[in-house]
C-alpha cells in the first residue's frame, strides 16, 4: 500500500526504519526478535509514542504515507497531525502466512502454526510492546486485502476519496498524512 501511495506522490516513511536506524546505530542485527526488542527498547526510554515522536520532524508539510504504525501511543502521537487518517489493511491469516512464504522473508515462520505463534507475540498487551489488534482497532477505515492487488488497490481508492482523500492529483491534498 505505501509503494502504491508513493506513486501517486506521497512521501513515505516507516517506523520499522525508525527501529532498523537505532539497531543499527546500536550495533544490533535486523532479526525480527532483535527489532522487536530494540522498538520496546526504545518505547521504554521515549514512552509508547516514542517512535512516531521520532519522525514527526520529517512530516510537516507533506502528503505522507506513515507505514508499520503497530502500538496506540504512536497513533496518539500522528493524531496531533492535522488531518492524519489511519488506514488499517488486514488480511485473513492464513492468506498472510502464504504470502510470506512467497516473500521468502526470514523470521516469519515456515509453518502456520509458527506464524501465528509470531504474531501472537507481535500482539503484546504491555502499552511499550506491540499491539498490532489494538492498533487496528484505531483506524478511521479497514481495508481488507483478501484478494489481488489490484481490488486492493481499488478498495484503497474508494475507502481514502471516502475519507477525502485525493488520490488523483500528486500528493493527495498535501499535508495529508495516511497509514
Amino acid at each position: 500500500m505505501a509503494k502504491f501511495l508513493a506513486e501517486r506522490g506521497f512521501v513515505v516513511h516507516s517506523l520499522s526504519d525508525v527501529v532498523r536506524e537505532a539497531a543499527t546505530a546500536a550495533g544490533l542485527p535486523h532479526t525480527r526478535d532483535s527489532l522487536i526488542s530494540q522498538g520496546v527498547r526504545l518505547r521504554e526510554q521515549g514512552g509508547p509514542g516514542a517512535l512516531a515522536q521520532r519522525i514527526l520532524g520529517r512530516l510537516a508539510g507533506h502528503a505522507v504515507v506513515v507505514d508499520s504504525i503497530r502500538s496506540p501511543g504512536e497513533v496518539a502521537v500522528l493524531r496531533t497531525l492535522p488531518r492524519f487518517v489511519l488506514l488499517g489493511i488486514d488480511a485473513p491469516i492464513a492468506l498472510r502466512f502464504e504470502r510470506s512464504m512467497r516473500r521468502g522473508r526470514t523470521g516469519d515462520g515456515t509453518t502456520l502454526d509458527e506464524f501465528a505463534s509470531n504474531e501472537a507475540r507481535e500482539n503484546s498487551k504491555t502499552e511499550l510492546g506491540q499491539q498490532l489488534e489494538e492498533t487496528l482497532a484505531l483506524a478511521d477505515r479497514v481495508v481488507l486485502n483478501d484478494a489481488t492487488l489490484e481490488d486492493l488497490h481499488e478498495r484503497a481508492r474508494r475507502t481514502l476519496r471516502e475519507l477525502g482523500v485525493n488520490l488523483q492529483a500528486p500528493g493527495g491534498r498535501g499535508g495529508d498524512t495516511i497509514q
